[in-house]
């Protein structure tokens, strides 16, 4: 992969309307509270009412919670939903008492109750949390955030971003979720496939960023079913890392990046253009730089 030596410093900015808050927690000896509850969000473009949602802080994504590898988390979820839930984060080894998966390694936490999560990330990845009972529900209704394990010696980087990519199932007339999640289609069709792609909760994200840095990308496929194809264009990337684990080198990235649904990616990209393209074989959407 060229270093950033390679590149001529210069150039115009690419300006774009969308800064991705991100909420930093540090290891402490008390635990922090990570709730889920419901909420309304704008999942729809600016004259569609606000879609109900379920999520964790009330947001959609949840808080991103990161960490330095070898470090601990704790969090004691809260569950204020109408449903039984658990959080289980998704491709990080700990303990199976610790893993969240409702009936095998805990029983679900009813509505008015907590639990105590506390483990030590191991690995530096990308990863997510989500919730794990009655999962084709509750992930669909917003229950997922970005679980970032930084590496003691990152790479020569500019800034990083985290991407979710999820399409949602909405009545178009009032952009709320489609409540049945028990369909015969769905099911015997390879899962519940959604009518509206957003990005971080959006259906416009952009990222402030600025021609000739380099990025890395933390991608996360948080949708039921669908396959998102991505592509690059006019930027230079490379793959540098699947479900949190790095590759042996990274790959360069000529042709489209196919992400199944609960599959990461870390992309490094040399940016270059304003466009990152999501396409598949019935919709397309751009992330704008």
């Amino acid at each position: 992969m060229p270093t950033r030596r390679d590149f001529l410093m210069q150039g115009a900015a690419a300006t774009a309307g969308l800064t991705v808050t991100k909420r930093l927690y540090a290891a402490t000896s008390e635990f922090q509270s990570l709730d889920a509850r419901t909420a309304s969000v704008q999942l729809a473009p600016e004259g569609y009412p606000k879609t109900e949602i379920w999520g964790y802080g009330g947001a959609m994504p949840g808080p991103q919670l990161r960490l330095q590898q070898g470090a601990r988390l704790q969090r004691r979820f809260m569950n204020e939903l109408p449903q039984a839930s658990t959080v289980h984060w998704h491709g990080v080894r700990i303990d199976n008492a610790m893993d969240g998966v409702a009936g095998l390694t805990q029983p679900a936490v009813e509505p008015g109750q907590s639990f105590d999560y506390d483990f030590i990330a191991p690995d530096a990845g990308t990863y997510w949390y989500h919730a794990h009972n009655r999962s084709t529900e509750q992930v669909a209704r917003g229950l997922y955030g970005a679980l970032i394990v930084e590496e003691s010696e990152p790479p020569d980087l500019d800034r990083e971003e985290a991407l979710i990519l999820d399409d949602w199932l909405l009545d178009p007339e009032t952009a709320q979720i489609e409540p049945d999640f028990t369909s015969r289609h769905d099911r015997s069709h390879a899962g519940r496939r959604g009518n509206f792609i957003a990005t971080n909760g959006r259906y416009d994200l952009s990222l402030d960023v600025h021609q000739h840095e380099r990025l890395r990308l933390r991608l996360v496929n948080a949708a039921n079913a669908r396959i998102f194809v991505l592509s690059l264009q006019g930027m230079e990337g490379w793959t540098v890392a699947l479900d949190g684990m790095p590759l042996p080198r990274p790959e360069p990235l000529a042709e489209a990046l196919i992400l199944g649904p609960g599959q990461r990616a870390d992309l490094i990209v040399d940016v270059t253009a304003h466009l990152v393209r999501l396409d598949d074989q019935e919709a397309a959407s751009q992330v704008a730089f």
